[in-house]
């Protein structure tokens, strides 16, 4: 089974207007199952900024949440087929984010998860780009045993 202390990678690729940018983030996290929901905690740091944001992915068959807490709070949720409305508030201010989700995607393995989401992003009601998502989980001991492979 999947330990608590897991590696955490989110990369995402965002299109807009014939250009494509790729993040990655690479972080230590903890993961743990509870009703029959993967849940995915770590900590993101902000540039500029000491205290980090904690954020809390919770993985259902068909609904993806993300919670972020701290500089940057949101609730954001990801339903296939769905577009839903939340409210983010950063250092910079707030924003409302639109995101119709197309795809949801969960692959489970004995000591790994993998997510996709693909969706379609709005800021302040205007169409910004689409984006891919994937955030994958992996045991500490795996994971340096990849690492070294």
């Amino acid at each position: 089974d999947m330990t608590k202390e897991v590696l955490v990678t989110v990369s995402g690729l965002q299109s807009m207007g014939g250009e494509s940018d790729q993040i990655q983030v690479i972080t230590a996290g903890n993961y743990y199952r509870k009703n029959g929901k993967h849940y995915i905690v770590y900590d993101e740091m902000i540039e500029g900024y000491d205290s980090p944001v904690k954020n809390t992915i919770k993985v259902g068959e068909d609904v993806i949440d993300v919670i972020k807490h701290g500089l940057s709070s949101v609730h954001m949720v990801f339903e296939k087929d769905k577009k839903r409305i939340a409210s983010y508030t950063t250092p910079m201010g707030e924003m409302m984010v639109g995101l119709s989700t197309k795809d949801i995607q969960v692959e489970e393995e004995e000591d790994a998860l993998k997510v996709q989401v693909s969706y379609s992003l709005d800021i302040n009601y205007e169409h910004i780009s689409e984006c891919n998502i994937v955030v994958s989980v992996q045991s500490k001991g795996q994971a340096a045993v990849h690492l070294m492979s």
